[in-house]
């Protein structure tokens, strides 16, 4: 008999999982189909990478799902976008809520139609109370754009120069209150940021796979959390396995 996979994974767990879900257009080129059934099969994915999360007791989950860059791509292509996002609200609501777990909004709301936004804002206060999952969902997103917010939040309130530091940035941030990711998966084989979480992830490790979205499953995390597992974070330290005082900046 099978072993089933949470028994198969090693004992370093990351707490916080950061996915740039990348590859939906050339995942259906590929087959012959048009870019939006890739848009779509990758929403499907959404819920096996969630019930995977939930099943591995990782913590927290942020999916890069729009960026502010993104309004640049076709029209056509943007609503439809904005289509499957109103789709899968009213999809898997219910279910995520049953499951436990907690919906969060990161990344700016004004630029959805009114509809759309308070759809939104209904999923984030029906779940606030969940606490298996922590699923924050990227949308409009964009690493500067959110630092950039942050200044202007300080600026706002008044905030002293001598009060700055990394720890007060934090609470500004969009992602306040919850712990940097430890690990961040880009899916299709790129190897960029993407403008993502470029103040929380200055730790992270990274896993870079040549999967594209629709087709990363729960074997796929399993073996980016095995990877994981096999790193030292050194936060700018030295190795504990290292002998001398060569300089070591990782």
């Amino acid at each position: 008999m099978a072993q089933p996979l949470n028994l198969t994974l090693p004992e370093k767990v990351p707490t916080h999982v950061a996915i740039i879900m990348d590859g939906n257009g050339r995942w259906a080129i590929s087959r012959g189909l048009p870019r939006m059934a890739g848009h779509r099969a990758g929403t499907e994915n959404l819920r096996r990478v969630i019930e995977a999360c939930i099943e591995f007791k990782i913590r927290y989950l942020t999916l890069y799902a729009f960026s502010t860059e993104n309004w640049g791509r076709p029209q056509e292509e943007v609503q439809g976008l904005l289509r499957i996002l109103e789709d899968v609200i009213d999809r898997e609501l219910q279910q995520l809520f049953d499951q436990g777990v907690q919906l969060r909004h990161i990344g700016r709301l004004d630029r959805l139609t009114p509809h759309l936004r308070n759809k939104v804002m209904q999923a984030v206060e029906l779940t606030r109370t969940n606490d298996r999952l922590i699923l924050n969902v990227a949308f409009n997103y964009g690493g500067r754009d959110e630092i950039v917010s942050a200044i202007r939040g300080m600026l706002q309130d008044g905030v002293k120069v001598e009060d700055i530091d990394e720890k007060l940035v934090s609470k500004y941030l969009y992602t306040a209150g919850v712990p940097d990711p430890d690990l961040i998966i880009r899916t299709s084989g790129e190897l960029r940021g993407s403008n993502f979480l470029i103040w929380q992830g200055a730790y992270s490790e990274w896993y870079f796979t040549s999967t594209y979205w629709p087709d990363f499953d729960k074997e796929e995390l399993r073996k980016a959390i095995i990877e994981y597992s096999r790193r030292e974070r050194r936060f700018g330290g030295v190795s504990q396995n290292s002998e001398g005082n060569g300089i070591n900046a990782g």
